[in-house]
């Protein structure tokens, strides 16, 4: 059973998040248990800090204890500035939370982790469709076993590698080990981001849905909507009915249909974005209304790095199209795969043949990284003091498309 509602034409009132939050704890007894909350770093619009507030006043008296995971996959830590900001806490509004905690996901230690199970290659390969015909071992970040059940906390978006965030999503690749992390990633560069990206059903929501069966203890899943930074959906439920609830709605709101393709591509960063690791979401929700030879530019003066935690990986292979890796596997075969997979994704679509690298979209970066370094990673430059943001406005028709908010909205071709 999925407690909760959407609206297309409106968002919910607090009084109605509070509601759904009442009902849902009237039907999951958390009475003297120890609960953790999965949420998402700053990357993701939610409106967390609301939801943080809501559950210390609804069971903050009823559980032994209360605290949250933050689901980092493998983006940096949030330093406690970052923390409170998620949270929309000041330094002195923590007096009124004395026994919460609050841990980063520690991705890049084995120690963090315990295995609770494998997806056999036959499985995998069944799942995949033939893409991916290995076994996987399945890990997942030990500390939620100190609680008694957890529960997620998190945003639905169409997304370039799963079809849609949210869900199991949250552990897998959230808090999950490298394997399946990496293995996650590659299996979804494999079918595309335009392939992929706005779809319900994937094979790498199969797979991120048969790790989730090894875990072994309670967990439920409060699945937002937002659409603009306003909260239009919030469902309570079984990890997965609550998430396709949360996708069925995300489907309507979050997919924006033009009727042509575009030539010229001005996408705007937001700051939530803090390295091109994160920014490339201003590709995938794009790539597919670019026409074949056009250009997007991700225009972002605030980015100083490619990736905080990729970085040299990146600078080592650069970014390239999907079928450049594949001609030469054994080339990269000490790289990470889900590094493989945002360099693919970020390149987008292309041909590699007989040695011909063919990308069909130039990518340039308008960012505080500089031409030197652009030119190293296979992308293009623009001083970012020379875009007139201006020049890309009301010119749709002239095969001009200007997104102001780029990285959360997919856009496709509507022919």
């Amino acid at each position: 059973m999925v407690i909760g509602c959407g609206f297309t034409d409106r968002e919910l009132t607090e009084r109605e998040a509070e509601d759904v939050v009442v009902k849902a704890f009237d039907t999951v007894k958390v009475e003297g248990k120890r609960v953790l909350f999965i949420i998402p770093d700053g990357t993701r619009s939610a409106p967390v800090g609301l939801f943080f507030r809501l559950f210390h006043k609804v069971i903050g008296k009823r559980v032994k204890r209360m605290d949250y995971l933050i689901a980092l996959g493998t983006h940096r830590a949030m330093t406690q500035d970052e923390i409170n900001a998620r949270l929309e806490l000041t330094a002195r509004d923590w007096q009124h939370y004395p026994n919460i905690k609050v841990f980063n996901h520690v991705w890049d230690n084995p120690a963090s982790f315990r295995k609770v199970g494998t997806i056999t290659a036959k499985e995998m390969t069944d799942i995949s469709g033939g893409l991916l015909k290995r076994e996987i071992s399945i890990e997942i970040n030990k500390l939620i076993y100190d609680y008694d059940m957890f529960i997620i906390l998190g945003p639905t978006f169409p997304h370039e590698v799963v079809g849609f965030s949210g869900g199991n999503k949250y552990m897998f690749p959230g808090i999950c080990g490298a394997e399946f992390l990496n293995l996650f990633h590659w299996l979804g560069a494999l079918i595309t981001n335009v392939n992929i990206n706005g779809v319900i059903d994937t094979p790498v929501r199969a797979a991120i849905d048969r790790a989730a069966s090894f875990i072994g203890m309670p967990y439920f899943n409060f699945d937002m909507v937002v659409h603009y930074g306003k909260l239009k959906g919030l469902f309570f439920g079984e990890a997965r009915e609550a998430w396709r609830k949360a996708a069925d709605l995300s489907s309507q709101l979050h997919i924006i249909f033009k009727n042509r393709k575009f030539s010229r591509v001005l996408g705007i960063a937001p700051k939530m974005y803090d390295d091109i690791w994160t920014a490339g979401k201003v590709m995938y929700k794009l790539e597919p209304v670019i026409e074949d030879g056009g250009e997007l530019v991700i225009y972002a003066p605030h980015i100083t790095e490619i990736s905080y935690t990729h970085g040299a990986n990146i600078d080592r292979i650069g970014y390239h199209v999907r079928d450049y890796f594949l001609a030469q596997m054994d080339k990269f075969k000490d790289v990470p795969l889900g590094v493989i997979a945002h360099s693919t994704h970020v390149r987008g679509g292309g041909t590699f043949v007989n040695g011909v690298e063919k990308p069909r979209v130039n990518v340039v970066l308008a960012t505080g990284i500089p031409e030197e370094r652009c030119t190293k990673v296979n992308l293009g430059y623009r001083n970012p003091a020379t875009v007139n943001a201006d020049s890309y406005k009301n010119r749709e028709q002239e095969g001009v498309l200007f997104v102001e908010k780029a990285g959360e909205m997919l856009y496709r071709y509507a022919g």
